[in-house]
């Protein structure tokens, strides 16, 4: 029953995703029939509803409408996809991808949601413009625009004389039917099953038709205006590979990989907290990636989890992959026995359906709470939300995790603290050996240097700062205390090197203090033990000030 429900509620987004991206609305169904089928086999969770989602219509419309790509692109670009998907799955990144700081989410989120909005506005308002024929005769078309946000709009206004009152008043009706009907109905235990946008689409058809045979209104284009509708599977088509095509698409590719990775991980996640269950992160990326991969070559699109149908599963009885299959299934069947009906399907109203996905992908209200926090999350989600709307999702989010990993390292940096030592050691927090009970006395002509969190590429010139700038005169010694080092990398390591031949120059010994083994197994490897002599790799402070006493 579950899976019956879903397959309902996923046809007309499956359609509407379809059209939106620039492709046929069979295209949908069929990504929907074939990656949803393939992602409930193989996936690393019980619930999950896979197909194509919104969050992908900005990137498959970027490339099927570049004349340099097209479908065959679009093709390629998809299976390259897969092939990311199932290498992150297959050496276990699938923890990773949780990584992804939350204001880069939401950014791009609530950019792709304008985004989507922005492509709509031509058929709520029924924009049309002028086009001459093959015979040499003036035609009206629908408004065609250019693929950038600004271009767009730009474009709506050029031709907003050309408005379609009756276009609109069925969008309208299909956004109030669609965000109002279900709030009506839910104490009515079987119509509160179906979903709003299949009601919208419902009845906006039922009007357009009446308007047309009764009244002779017919200025509003449906799908079968702009598509001619195939009710059946495609056959298997292999594509022209070539190098160059990888090269360039490669970007795009990773940019649907990462996306479908969160998307995909983020609904697993949800679900797994509706139903008390752990999914496997990494078999869900292989089972994203294999479906990313063997979907194109029956025509489909990029695809992924869906939070909003998992959800729909989820609370209609689905605990097994069988009610995504059987979600696949029903699929099928409305596209073998149903779909030529879909051509009498309003445009307004798949733009008014849409209209409805993209504010709930919006979030607005979360958006709204996170520029509330530190201004380093600010900076993240505003730069990762306006690169998404204005330049292109690609962009967004490579800059986006670029900001964010300059933000973490510098976070970092600001919790890890080097203290210097000149007189009197604190010996509170010492472990082990206790053999002075008396306070740790510095011998003169010693400095102690402090090293409190991760050595690394971010703080490895910090340290280099402080001890060239110290004031006072130069010490005999330098004891580099690392108790509270919990690693170190490949610049730490050099950055340590340097600093112990540039002491050694200047007549100074140093003595490396309270090394845990993992770190003092790299400094080993790397030649420390000859560079310093292994007693002055001491276990704790105590071994280090009788060894800088020493001389």
């Amino acid at each position: 029953m579950a899976g019956i429900i879903v397959g309902i509620v996923a046809l007309p987004l499956a359609i509407a995703f379809g059209i939106a991206s620039g492709v046929s609305p069979e295209k949908g169904i069929i990504t929907a029939i074939v990656a949803g089928f393939i992602i409930s086999f193989l996936g690393g969770t019980k619930v999950q509803i896979g197909g194509p989602t919104g969050a992908f219509i900005v990137i498959i419309y970027g490339i099927v409408n570049n004349p340099e790509y097209g479908l065959s692109g679009l093709i390629v670009a998809t299976m390259l996809a897969g092939v990311i998907l199932i290498l992150l799955g297959v050496f276990k990144l699938g923890a990773v991808i949780k990584f992804i700081p939350y204001p880069i989410i939401i950014g791009f989120t609530a950019g792709i949601a304008v985004t989507i909005f922005t492509t709509q506005m031509g058929d709520v308002l029924g924009l049309t413009q002028s086009a001459v024929d093959a015979a040499g005769n003036t035609t009206t078309i629908p408004l065609k625009t250019p693929g950038d946000f600004i271009g767009k709009w730009v474009c709506y206004f050029q031709h907003i004389d050309t408005f379609n009152l009756w276009n609109f008043l069925m969008a309208v009706l299909a956004i109030i039917i669609i965000a109002g009907l279900p709030r009506l109905l839910r104490k009515v235990p079987v119509l509160n099953k179906i979903p709003g946008s299949l009601y919208g689409i419902l009845i906006v058809t039922g009007v357009v038709l009446l308007l047309k045979n009764q009244f002779g209104i017919d200025c509003i284009d449906t799908i079968g205006d702009r598509f001619k509708i195939k009710a059946q599977l495609p056959d298997m088509e292999v594509p022209d590979i070539s190098w160059a095509m990888i090269q360039k698409l490669m970007p795009v590719a990773f940019t649907i990989a990462i996306l479908g990775a969160i998307e995909s991980l983020l609904s697993a996640a949800v679900a797994d907290g509706v139903i008390g269950d752990h999914h496997n992160s990494n078999s869900e990326l292989v089972a994203q990636g294999v479906a990313n991969l063997v979907t194109p070559l029956f025509g489909g699109i990029p695809a992924t989890g869906a939070i909003a149908r998992t959800m729909t599963n989820i609370n209609n009885g689905g605990r097994s992959p069988i009610a995504g299959i059987i979600h696949a299934i029903v699929l099928l069947l409305i596209l073998l026995v149903l779909m030529p009906l879909a051509e009498y399907i309003p445009m307004a109203a798949l733009a008014g359906v849409l209209v409805i996905v993209s504010y709930n992908m919006s979030g607005w209200r979360t958006f709204r709470g996170l520029l509330k926090n530190p201004k380093s999350d600010v900076a993240t989600l505003l730069v990762t939300f306006i690169l998404t709307v204005i330049f292109d999702l690609t962009i967004a989010i490579e800059v986006g995790l670029v900001i964010a990993a300059v933000v973490f390292v510098k976070r970092v940096m600001e919790t890890t603290e080097i203290n210097v030592v000149k007189d009197e050691l604190d010996n509170n927090e010492e472990v082990r050996v206790r053999w002075h009970k008396e306070e740790l006395v510095v011998p003169k002509g010693t400095e102690v240097y402090e090293i409190n969190g991760p050595y690394f590429f971010g703080i490895a010139n910090k340290f280099e700062e402080i001890m060239s700038n110290l004031a006072g005169p130069r010490p005999t010694t330098r004891i580099i205390r690392m108790r509270k080092i919990t690693f170190i990398d490949s610049t730490g390591i050099h950055n340590l090197q340097n600093l112990i031949e540039m002491s050694h120059s200047d007549g100074i010994q140093v003595i490396l203090s309270g090394v845990n083994d993992n770190v003092k197994t790299i400094l080993l490897k790397n030649g420390f033990a000859e560079l310093l002599g292994e007693d002055r790799i001491c276990a704790n402070i105590y071994l280090a000030i009788e060894r800088a006493k020493k001389g």
